[in-house]
């Protein structure tokens, strides 16, 4: 989802020697494989937008801490040998303590507990944050930090077992529409407070962040307003024109409480969001229907 927006948003700016690499084409687990890319193409500005992440339902597991720390352990070391110039590493907003001060400045990383729900995630994206900030400090690598909150948009995960809030709720209402199903069942009490990014709006701020911002320190980026998941279980029940019941499974987890982040450093260098939930979510309902 953020690597093909980041193409997107890369060609609307008018860059044309945009690389990249299909998981078919190159396994970032696969350490040879992938010095042998950065050895082929050394590319001067890295985006390492590849992941392995599910929703809250999967984001604990060996493999999940497995395949993301081989992916970047992999990445961000071949970078800095082949001749990289600046490489940016998305964290996200899942790295800060599960009760943090509101709204969540960067300085609070490493300040208290993780949500469990996404600890083994979590886990390894401080590894990579980590990395960043050593490798500048012993080899003056320039690798930045962003940390994004939830994003949402073209390319995201539908599946559901493993699609974050924002799509599982998408799949949910789109198919209980077209099914006529009386009601849909979602996870939690609703009451969790959450930010949504349209990935174009990410891709936007990662560029520039690319462009101009230089610092060990971490940057959020994110919408800079929460909703509850009532409030977005019913827009997005009003954009697909469902009008069943919305069952709350309590027995769920509902996830830390609320996640919302101090995104004044982004704002200062002239970045604002350009889709609106108004505006991103009737748009990623349409993604999904075309699938």
């Amino acid at each position: 989802m953020l690597g093909s927006a980041l193409v997107r948003q890369l060609t609307a700016q008018g860059y044309t020697n945009i690389l990249t690499a299909t998981r078919q084409q190159l396994d970032l687990a696969n350490q040879a494989a992938t010095n042998q890319w950065f050895e082929q193409h050394r590319p001067d500005y890295v985006f390492l937008a590849a992941a392995q992440v599910f929703g809250i339902g999967a984001n604990v597991s060996g493999e999940v801490i497995l395949n993301n720390l081989q992916v970047e352990i992999n990445v961000i070391d071949a970078a800095r040998r082949n001749g990289c110039i600046k490489l940016l590493f998305p964290g996200s907003n899942c790295v800060y303590p599960k009760f943090p001060r509101l709204p969540i400045t960067e300085d609070q990383l490493l300040t208290g507990s993780l949500e469990p729900t996404s600890e083994s995630y979590a886990a390894a994206k401080i590894a990579g944050i980590m990395m960043c900030k050593h490798f500048r400090k012993q080899w003056g690598f320039n690798a930045i930090t962003v940390m994004p909150c939830n994003l949402y948009g073209p390319n995201d995960k539908y599946n559901l077992d493993h699609a974050h809030v924002m799509a599982a709720m998408i799949n949910k209402f789109v198919t209980a529409k077209e099914t006529d199903q009386p009601s849909i069942t979602l996870w939690g009490d609703g009451s969790a407070l959450r930010e949504f990014l349209y990935a174009d709006d990410a891709a936007d701020a990662i560029i520039l962040c690319m462009k101009e911002y230089n610092s060990e320190e971490p940057i959020n980026i994110a919408s800079g307003e929460e909703v509850s998941l009532k409030h977005l279980a019913d827009m997005i029940a009003t954009a697909t024109a469902y009008t069943g019941n919305i069952i709350w499974d309590t027995t769920k987890p509902t996830g830390t409480p609320a996640k919302g982040l101090d995104i004044s450093k982004i704002t200062n260098m002239g970045w604002q969001q350009q889709y609106t939930l108004s505006k991103g979510i009737p748009l990623a309902i349409e993604w999904f229907k075309r699938l």
